[in-house]
């Protein structure tokens, strides 16, 4: 059982929810900052996420529109062109669009395929690197993290190379589950009743690290020097997508900083 907060050192964490065919994989929730901690002694799944390539021009596809609701979040909030660095491109869809509006472009990969596969398709330069010791030659007006946070085990850390990727006032969106959307915590709701549990494979192991909250996600920001400008949840079914934005509840979350 992990015992402190990764986030804020607290201790005497609460069991939230487990994963699983036999709930061997354990969650505690914080009760002081409200992060979701992974107990990573049960193992870590980082590899199955990569080896898939989508057409980036395909805008119809599910994995291309929400990085086109991405990229137009960016365009709504953030000044440019300039700089631009994604980490954990995938397809590159994301820099496609950035770069047909004047944008400076790179991706960072852990895939080969992908890296190697946005390189031939679009011509955009994508480096194999593993964030953590990713030593740029320049800094960045804007990174972007889709769907990355979540996966790096401590995260104080991770928002620290992102602060030293980015310029004076340069700014960074990161989009990752937000543990408080009505979704999740429903399902969790009905899987520790008994009342319809969640299925998984024998072979499955997980690959969140740690899943935030808003109150978890502004204490991150504030310990490591950035300032939270935008925090927009988002629910990737379009039926439940604008309940969820007026209401703030959805699965998943956009939000947007500013290096202090």
């Amino acid at each position: 059982m992990i015992t402190r907060c990764r986030l804020c050192g607290a201790e005497e964490l609460k069991l939230y929810y487990t994963q699983g065919d036999r709930d061997q994989y354990e969650y505690y929730r914080c009760p002081r900052c409200g992060l979701v901690n992974y107990d990573l002694s049960g193992g870590l799944d980082q590899g199955k996420y990569a080896e898939r390539y989508i057409d980036p021009r395909e805008s119809d596809h599910r994995l291309n529109r929400l990085q086109t609701e991405s990229y137009r979040f960016l365009k709504s909030n953030v000044p440019g062109p300039g700089r631009l660095l994604e980490v954990g491109c995938g397809n590159g869809r994301l820099l496609m669009l950035a770069r047909e509006n004047g944008w400076e472009v790179r991706g960072l990969e852990l895939s080969p395929f992908l890296a190697e596969s946005v390189r031939q398709h679009l011509g955009i330069e994508v480096e194999v690197a593993d964030f953590m010791s990713y030593q740029p030659e320049e800094e960045y007006d804007l990174v972007v993290l889709r769907h990355v946070l979540e996966h790096l085990p401590e995260p104080l850390a991770a928002m620290g190379k992102i602060r030293s990727l980015l310029r004076s006032e340069g700014n960074a969106l990161l989009e990752f589950p937000n543990v408080e959307g009505w979704e999740p915590r429903f399902k969790h709701f009905l899987h520790r009743s008994g009342i319809r549990r969640m299925k998984y494979s024998p072979d499955y192991v997980p690959g969140h690290c740690n899943e935030f909250c808003r109150s978890s996600f502004a204490l991150l920001v504030q310990k490591t020097g950035f300032e939270l400008q935008r925090w927009l949840t988002y629910s990737d079914r379009p039926i439940l997508d604008l309940p969820c934005r007026l209401i703030g509840c959805g699965r998943k979350v956009r939000a947007l900083i500013r290096r202090t």
